[in-house]
Parts: C-alpha cells; sequence; structure tokens
C-alpha cells in the first residue's frame, strides 16, 4: 500500500506529466535501449520511429498519476496493455530495467522539479503499478501454457492467397504438428520474423481473420508503404519473401477485443480497411455457433480492388437467416459501379449510420484507422448508442481515442 503522502506527491506531478510527457517517455526509451539494445528485439520499431509507443506510454504514466489512489479505474486499460505484451513475451524480470530507465528519465527532463521526494514517491509508485502488470501477465501466462505455448512457436505457411491488391492470407499450422489452441474471435498473434540485413527481430500483431475450431491459423496481411526500407517491414517481406511450405514463428492468441459469444443481441461488425480482418473471424464464429443472432456486418473501403473477403464475406452473409451486409466505397471504378459491388458511396459517417441501424441497443464492434474510427464513434454516439455497447480495437499501441481527436 502507498503513504497519503506518496500518493499526494505522484498525483501533483499529472500536470507536468500532461505537459512534458512525450519528452519523458522519448527520453526513456532512448536511453533504455542505448543501454539494453536486446530489448530492440521485443519492440516494434516502427511504432517507435512513429512516436506511437512514446505517445501511448505518456498517456498510460499520465493516467497512472492521476489515479493512483484508485488504479481499479485503471483495469480495463491494464489488461490491454498485459495482452499485448504477453503476446510480446514481455516478462518480470523486464519491468525492473523499465523501472530504472523511467525514473532517470523524470529526473534528466523535470531537473530541479524532480526532487528526491518525487523521484522516492514515483519509485514506490512504480513497484506497485508494476506488480499489478506482472500479477496480470502471470495469469496470461499460465493460461498460454495450458496449450503447450509457451513463447515463440513455430508455424509453417500451409497455404498464401491474395485477398486483394492489398492483403495476403496466410494459413498456419504448427511445425510440431500439434493441434491449433482455442482462442476468441477477435484476438491477434505477435508474428516474429529474422529478416536479412535486419540487426533485431522484427515482431508484429496481426487479427486472426478466420473463426476458431478450424485446423489452422489464418492471418490476413495489408501491404503497408511502396518502399519497404521506409514503412512496412514486416507486411512487405511476408508478402514478397515467405511463401507456402516456409516457416514464422508466433505466440500465443492474445487480446480483449472479442466477440461475446454469451450475447445473443443484435450485432453490428463496423470496419474500415484491413480493420475488416478481426470481423471475420466475429462474422464466422457467428455463422459457425450462433446462426440465428441478427448480424449487421458494414465495410468501408476505396474500392473493390482493395477490399478483401468480398466473395467469403457474401457466402458468410447468406448462412445467417437474420443477416445483412453493406459495402461503402469511397471511390468505387467504373466496374464497381457496372457491377454493383457496393451498397453505399463515401464515408461511414452520421448519415448513413442513420440509415443502417436499426436497433440502438444493440453491440457494436469497431475496428479500422483512427479517423475511421472516430467517425464511426462519434456517429453512434450522436444516435443515442450507450458507451458499453460500442467496442474498438486500435491497431498499435494502445492510446486513448478521445486524447487522440482533440490532438
Amino acid at each position: 500500500m502507498l503513504s497519503e503522502n506518496t500518493i499526494k506527491i505522484v498525483k501533483s506531478t499529472a500536470p507536468v506529466l500532461a505537459e512534458r510527457g512525450v519528452e519523458i517517455t522519448s527520453y526513456f526509451y532512448k536511453t533504455m535501449f542505448e543501454a539494453h539494445p536486446e530489448l530492440l528485439n521485443i519492440f516494434n520499431h516502427a511504432n517507435q520511429k512513429q512516436g506511437r509507443q512514446q505517445t501511448a506510454l505518456a498517456n498510460t504514466v499520465y493516467a497512472a498519476a492521476t489515479y493512483i489512489d484508485q488504479l481499479e479505474v485503471l483495469l480495463p486499460a491494464v489488461k490491454q496493455i498485459a495482452h499485448k505484451h504477453r503476446s510480446l513475451n514481455v516478462k518480470k524480470e523486464h519491468y525492473p530495467i523499465v523501472g530504472e530507465f523511467l525514473l532517470k528519465a523524470i529526473k534528466d527532463v523535470l531537473g530541479d522539479a524532480a526532487t528526491p521526494e518525487v523521484l522516492q514517491a514515483w519509485g514506490e509508485a512504480y513497484q506497485v503499478i508494476a506488480q499489478v502488470f506482472i500479477d496480470i501477465e502471470n495469469e496470461m501466462y499460465e493460461e498460454a501454457n495450458t496449450n503447450k505455448w509457451e513463447g515463440f512457436k513455430a508455424f509453417k505457411v500451409m497455404k498464401k492467397v491474395d485477398e486483394s491488391s492489398l492483403i495476403t492470407s496466410f494459413y498456419l499450422q504448427a511445425t510440431d504438428g500439434s493441434d491449433v489452441p482455442a482462442f476468441q474471435p477477435g484476438q491477434y498473434v505477435t508474428v516474429r520474423l529474422t529478416v536479412s540485413g535486419e540487426e533485431y527481430l522484427l515482431n508484429r500483431q496481426y487479427s486472426l481473420s478466420d473463426a476458431p475450431g478450424k485446423n489452422y491459423l489464418r492471418i490476413s496481411v495489408k501491404r503497408e508503404g511502396a518502399e519497404p526500407s521506409k514503412l512496412g517491414k514486416v507486411s512487405n517481406y511476408l508478402h514478397d519473401h515467405v511463401n507456402e511450405g516456409e516457416e514464422i514463428e508466433l505466440t500465443a492468441p492474445a487480446g480483449d477485443f472479442v466477440l461475446d459469444e454469451n450475447n445473443n443481441s443484435p450485432l453490428y461488425l463496423i470496419s474500415g480497411g484491413v480493420g475488416i480482418t478481426p470481423m471475420m473471424s466475429m462474422l464466422k464464429r457467428v455463422a459457425d455457433k450462433q446462426t440465428d443472432r441478427a448480424v449487421t456486418f458494414i465495410h468501408a473501403a476505396k474500392n473493390s480492388e482493395v477490399q478483401a473477403f468480398h466473395q467469403e464475406i457474401t457466402e458468410t452473409i447468406n448462412l445467417l437467416p437474420n443477416a445483412r451486409k453493406y459495402n461503402v466505397y469511397e471511390n468505387p471504378t467504373a466496374s464497381d459501379r457496372e457491377k454493383k459491388t457496393f451498397d453505399l458511396e463515401g464515408y461511414v459517417d452520421y448519415q448513413k449510420l442513420q440509415e443502417i441501424v436499426t436497433d440502438k441497443e444493440a453491440d457494436f464492434y469497431v475496428c479500422g484507422p483512427v479517423p475511421f474510427m472516430r467517425n464511426v464513434i462519434d456517429g453512434l454516439e450522436t444516435l443515442g448508442v450507450k458507451a458499453e455497447n460500442i467496442h474498438f480495437e486500435f491497431f498499435g499501441p494502445s492510446i486513448n481515442l478521445k486524447e487522440y481527436q482533440q490532438a
């Protein structure tokens, strides 16, 4: 338990953390990686370069300072981060390293403002916060171990399928012949690659895009960026160099953006771009286990050339007596207009949601780029959908979507 004085000091640092949080976390990562370059085998380098990891950590540190006396308020966010840590194989022994360099960053960046009392209070607070993460992550590791899956495991690419001009699916089976583990629709795996010319291992997280219960795991990867040296190193490598019969490494499925299979209320699955991947897992699970459930599948894409799973969605929807789908194209091609491959033109915004949504008490799952999610969530809230009925997943480090909107 933290003393009242420690809590008071930590909470008093919240304003400066709000102002200089990213500066502190950027310095933290720089000094930690200089001293422990082996940790670069764990982190997503692209998120580091784009500043997303620094911003996400700054949000977390600020939230910890604000709610240090009510850590239970942070548990949903802690669990979301813990899933990512477990998926990346972050272990108990990493936390003292993080604590050492976080305190160093606070001290060096804030200078005289980081008094001995402030540093001592944050040292005590960090121990408590770290233990919360460690305890939750230990439970997650134990759960993964019940499936006899510890750390990274080799999987062979059994099939590679082009789903669109940008997205390719990889069908994976364990190289050792073991069974595919159970997972929840919406979860993801971490893919680890050894790439020639790269000093460190590369890790990326990809949603599983098919229902549980198959004899394979499927990930569907969007090619990111035109120049692999600048963007999308992993996605480009998977597209161009990982072929059928070759192996990649995965950790056990993780993530808390999952379909509530105990709920039979009407369901809206709303995705933009590659955000369609967890929605495919959810849709196909409903087709397997909840065939009478009312489902509305809404997907936004530029046009049919980049939309993945067009035929698969249609076939799955046709299996469900209470299902409907909407393809919303931003810039349909002449062929799209001729063949009528889309239902609505433009963006998924309040006006379109007003046309489509018939049950505001339904459950809504949203996944896609941040601007897309911002439009959809704002639109749903304007329609009167309760916040607890809106579930969303952001690809990348955890962020506060509302704060991102205002940035």
